[in-house]
């Protein structure tokens, strides 16, 4: 049966078990992989921004035709540009400009306003710190003022997590035939693995959740900053609250570099055909290392956050 509208085929993606990946380095175990890069905006970030405006509308914080803003690597403000596009809210994304340049371009297609704001002096290209997005928080509050506009406010609205509270965990627990042991997630505003690991914690006590963060860049795990700046988009801010994980369970963390998440990123391209960004080798590479340590044997489970696409002018597939 076809769907009424773009917003009736957001979440529900296709789940796949990653053996040849695992089998290839000689572990003992399994990695589930939730494909949410073939969401309509070819990320995750879809669920949280119809989360989001949907909480908002019911609750009366976003009037009709009202304009939304909000700061976005560029998967956020994707999916606000379809969800906002469908709805009728015109939409204003505000990003750094270290940020891959397919991702302004597809805001832009779907019909958002995009306003780039530079990085801070000695920051890269491609490297997006705290720092910066800092920076790019300031401008999209000042629109927020001008427009009397509605914040979407990723990182701290109810409706982020709950989306994937009332969809990814369930999914991800059904889709592994209730055998998860483990769920890992790159932190970006916690969203994901805060409403995830809740839902899969009230089905399961005994499911592990694991925060992944950059390798020198883990303020969420207490360690200190050293670099602060990193390939991984989307995440790894270097921040050391997260609102979203701060009722949520957390059994450990785990570090990745820029490179792990890049040479696996690559390796799930070329051993599985899964064509994902930074932040799903991020997600792999991790889970690899828990299977090569605390959870030999288990069955953990990852999000494909979103598509390699995204990233065809970084060095990700130089």
């Amino acid at each position: 049966m076809a769907a009424e509208s773009l917003l009736d085929v957001i979440g529900d993606t296709p789940s796949v078990w990653l053996d040849r990946l695992v089998a290839a380095r000689g572990l003992e175990g399994r990695i589930l992989a939730k494909l949410d890069y073939l969401n309509p905006g070819f990320s995750k970030k879809d669920r949280a921004a119809k989360g989001i405006i949907e909480m908002a509308e019911a609750s009366g914080d976003l009037r009709p035709g009202q304009t939304v803003v909000e700061l976005t690597s560029g998967n956020m403000g994707t999916g606000l540009a379809i969800v906002c596009g469908l709805k009728g809210y015109p939409f204003v994304a505000v990003m750094s400009r270290g940020n891959s340049v397919e991702r302004a371009r597809m805001m832009e297609a779907l019909g958002a306003e995009v306003v780039l704001v530079d990085q801070l002096p000695g920051s890269v290209t491609g490297q997006v710190s705290g720092g910066d997005l800092e920076e790019v928080d300031k401008v999209a509050r000042r629109i927020v003022t001008q427009r009397a506009a509605f914040r979407a406010d990723q990182f701290h609205h109810a409706g982020n997590a709950r989306a994937h509270f009332e969809t990814t965990g369930p999914e991800i627990w059904r889709d592994s035939d209730e055998t998860l042991m483990a769920f890992v997630d790159f932190a970006g505003s916690g969203g994901t693995y805060g409403g995830t690991i809740s839902a899969l914690k009230g089905l399961d006590a005994n499911v592990r959740g694991y925060v992944v963060e950059p390798e020198g860049a883990a303020a969420l795990a207490g360690a200190a900053v050293r670099t602060p700046d990193h390939p991984i988009q989307g995440g790894g801010y270097a921040m050391a609250d997260l609102e979203f994980l701060r009722a949520a369970p957390v059994d450990g963390y785990v570090t990745v570099s820029g490179a792990k998440a890049r040479d696996t990123t690559r390796a799930l391209a070329k051993e599985e055909g899964i064509f994902g960004g930074f932040s799903a080798g991020a997600n792999v590479a991790a889970a690899l290392e828990l299977l090569a340590g605390p959870e030999k044997g288990g069955v953990i489970g990852v999000v494909i956050c979103d598509s390699g696409l995204k990233y065809l002018s970084t060095d990700l597939w130089a």
